[in-house]
């Protein structure tokens, strides 16, 4: 008879019993006695379900106007504010019809001691040259001045009164930013003053289009602002050039209001 050299025919060692299996311990839900697997899975479906309405109804809150929003509105509106409020569209039904430029005029003190005003200087033009023919534009050269005047105009009254310390950084951001586009540019002495407006363009309707849109600008101008030390760039206060920034409406004199605009 053959005899087994490396064990018992049972894989085990010689004289030895069959080796245990072992069940694994049980993790998660499953470890939990049956009441609590039972209110476990009741919290996940009511979780579950409030997921699902959520979502409903910040589509519905984000989506365009439909029959459900009209009906339902109210409800939604319900839901979402205060806590949820979204300010961004899922879809964009009424694209911007309007190109809105960002233009600034300074008051330049020269080494002589006479102070002159610049004209109107376009900056969203100096941005917008800046992107066109360039593959990889700068974040900076597409939003930050316009973000910035959105900021200052979200932060304001009509009378361009600040609305709180939002009201004041706006203010500072803003002169900041236009203190570092005129450090570019010759202006002839140091910048004192500067001024903003908005210039609100229609978009021209296409050739094929019989629609009239009227393409004057719409003007919007802020205060006179007075310079200080920290709204400049590092090493500005020092800097003087040869030659002057004037154009249309450039006047010698100084401005200490805001200026009627037609």
């Amino acid at each position: 008879m053959d005899s087994y050299d490396d064990g018992g025919p049972d894989g085990s060692e010689p004289g030895g019993s069959p080796e245990r299996v072992t069940e694994r311990p049980r993790t998660g839900i499953a470890a939990l006695s049956m009441p609590y697997q039972v209110v476990a899975a009741v919290a996940l479906a009511v979780l579950g379900v409030f997921a699902c309405v959520h979502l409903a109804m910040v589509f519905l809150h984000v989506a365009p106007s439909n029959t459900l929003t009209k009906k339902h509105g109210e409800a939604v509106d319900d839901w979402m504010y205060p806590e949820f409020e979204q300010n961004w569209k899922l879809f964009a039904p009424n694209p911007l019809q309007q190109n809105i430029s960002v233009e600034v005029r300074a008051q330049i003190a020269g080494a002589d001691g006479g102070r002159t005003t610049t004209g109107w200087i376009d900056l969203t033009a100096q941005d917008t040259a800046r992107i066109r023919g360039s593959l990889l534009p700068s974040h900076t050269a597409q939003n930050e001045l316009r973000r910035a005047w959105d900021f200052y105009l979200n932060s304001h009254t009509e009378d361009h009164r600040p609305n709180g310390l939002r009201g004041e950084l706006s203010e500072e951001y803003m002169r900041r930013i236009v203190l570092l586009r005129l450090d570019e540019r010759a202006l002839g002495g140091t910048v004192e003053k500067i001024q903003l407006r908005s210039a609100t363009r229609g978009v021209p309707a296409p050739v094929w289009s019989n629609e009239k849109v009227d393409t004057a600008p719409v003007f919007r101008a802020a205060p006179w602002w007075r310079v200080t030390p920290a709204d400049r760039p590092t090493g500005a206060g020092a800097r003087t050039d040869a030659s002057t920034q004037t154009g249309p409406g450039a006047r010698s004199e100084g401005l200490n209001g805001t200026e009627a605009v037609r």
